[in-house]
């Protein structure tokens, strides 16, 4: 299996391929980026991409709030 689908031009796009927003954050649950964001990729300058990718490390603790488990569901 080849992954010719997936190759786009500009080299820098931060897409992993898991492409799934997620619905409360609006967010990729992949690359972080916005609905917005993933629209205007290519039209972007490489200082707007650059800016955008350095916040991108930021933005994966919206996605990875701890729901409580079996802890959360005790009452004490």
């Amino acid at each position: 299996m080849t992954d010719d689908i997936w190759k786009r031009d500009e080299a820098d796009s931060p897409c992993v391929k898991i492409c799934v927003v997620h619905p409360g954050a609006r967010i990729c649950t992949g690359c972080y980026r916005s609905i917005d964001e993933i629209a205007r990729w290519s039209r972007m300058t490489p200082a707007e991409r650059a800016e955008i990718r350095a916040a991108l490390p930021d933005r994966a603790v919206l996605l990875t709030r701890r729901r409580g488990g079996r802890r959360g569901r005790r009452q004490e």
